[in-house]
């Protein structure tokens, strides 16, 4: 090969190589993640962030000190709520370990995940960060099955990916619903056409709230029910309603019906293995009257009737107008 040919051969892989290795934004494509204000997302802002002269240490304390301050915008929460310290911060490598104080376990589980999303995406645009690992009061972070969570990288977290904002979306969506006696569940499959800007899990419990289109089954939530917020998480889905559902419940419904309503509806999206529910935002009491709200639930196939019944092959399409929800 020709010698000078040789040479802009490896002067052009040498500029790859350092674009490859140049893995993250540029600072001007900055964003800090906070809550919103339903505590059912993060929403990224842009941030001005100027790092020049700053360590590594220095740029991850003037981040989390901006994630603990209110944002600008009114319709946005601190990432890092009030009372939540963060007591230390180390650096090895490319991994980042942040330790909290113990009022880190007073977030209801939504706000938790979503403050971790929060945190993880936004210091990981740090060439020098990676992953992020927390700790709190020095223990690692456990999971809801008392595992322990360890590093997360900013691919950890998909909150509701998908179509533009407020386009028009169609999705069949998979209900269950008391039977005729209220000891046992039917599916019905139901066809919306939605604005994609609703997640499907909020979507999933309105419909549930407004009952099944079949007169044989029953609705399983009183149509007073009130959704404070929804989100998922490492395929765990996290809802929280308003107390008053239980002042107006079917008494003729058993408990695990209308919980299974609930977790067997969600757990039919594709994004969800589990459910915890929250009543007011405390999980420590029950969901009626047996059933702990601390639990996850996972999809019940013995409360379902035969699959090959009418009522389950019963399909009802719908417009949603779901925008000034």
């Amino acid at each position: 090969m020709n010698k000078r040919i040789l040479a802009c051969v490896l002067v052009v892989i040498s500029i790859l190589s350092l674009v490859g290795c140049s893995r993250k934004t540029g600072k001007d494509d900055f964003k800090l993640f906070y809550l919103n204000i339903d505590i059912t997302g993060t929403q990224a802002v842009s941030y001005d962030f100027k790092q020049d002269g700053m360590t590594q240490k220095e740029a991850i304390d003037k981040l989390l000190d901006k994630l603990s301050d209110a944002p600008d915008d009114s319709k946005l929460r601190k990432t890092i709520p009030d009372g939540v310290e963060v007591l230390s911060h180390e650096e090895t490598g490319y991994n980042c370990v942040i330790d909290f104080s113990k009022e880190y376990y007073d977030m209801t589980p939504a706000e938790e995940v979503l403050m971790r999303s929060a945190v993880v995406r936004t210091i990981t645009q740090l060439d020098s960060v990676m992953y992020i690992s927390f700790t709190v009061e020095s223990a690692p972070l456990l999971n809801s099955d008392d595992e322990v969570i360890g590093s997360m990288s900013a691919d950890s977290f998909v909150e509701n990916p998908g179509e533009q904002i407020n386009s028009s979306v169609e999705e069949t969506l998979t209900l269950y619903f008391a039977d005729k006696d209220g000891t046992g569940l039917e599916k019905q499959k139901r066809v919306i056409h939605y604005s994609s800007n609703i997640s499907l899990e909020k979507l999933v419990i309105e419909q549930l709230i407004e009952g099944p289109k079949n007169s044989k089954l029953q609705a399983t939530l009183p149509s007073t029910t009130k959704l404070i917020n929804i989100s998922v998480m490492d395929g765990i889905c996290y809802l929280n309603l308003d107390s008053t559902f239980k002042n107006n419940l079917n008494n003729e419904l058993k408990e695990d019906v209308i919980l299974y309503s609930i977790v067997n509806s969600l757990t039919s999206l594709p994004n969800v293995d589990k459910v915890q529910i929250s009543v007011n935002g405390e999980n420590s009491g029950t969901f009626i009257y047996n059933f702990k709200l601390n639990d996850m639930y996972e999809f019940n196939k013995e409360l379902v009737q035969d699959a090959d019944s009418e009522n389950n092959k019963t399909t009802e399409t719908q417009t949603e107008q779901q925008n000034n929800k």
